[in-house]
């Protein structure tokens, strides 16, 4: 039998709020990265996990982060173009 990842708590009555999402785990692997990992951690864990763009290419998104400067000393921001316009 396969295992749910993505929509293993789909059938969770009142998932679709707030406070039931946050109780069932919503949300964690955000404040993991935000309160517990620095940058660089962040990038890496993206890398480990094969996530991958959704556009023709596939291209990894850990490596494609990677790219941000990280000398000049000025702040960074990641910029996500959600809309691939594809089937």
């Amino acid at each position: 039998m396969s295992q749910k990842i993505l929509l293993d708590k789909v059938n969770i009555p009142g998932i679709k709020t707030y406070q039931v999402y946050r109780q069932n785990g919503g949300y964690a692997s955000v404040e993991k990265a935000l309160k517990t990992l620095t940058p660089d951690e962040v990038v890496e864990e993206v890398k480990t996990s094969g996530l991958r763009g959704r556009g023709g290419a596939g291209f990894p998104a850990g490596m494609k982060w990677s790219f941000i400067d990280k000398k000049s000393g000025k702040p960074r921001h990641l910029v996500c173009n959600a809309d691939e316009s594809e089937p």
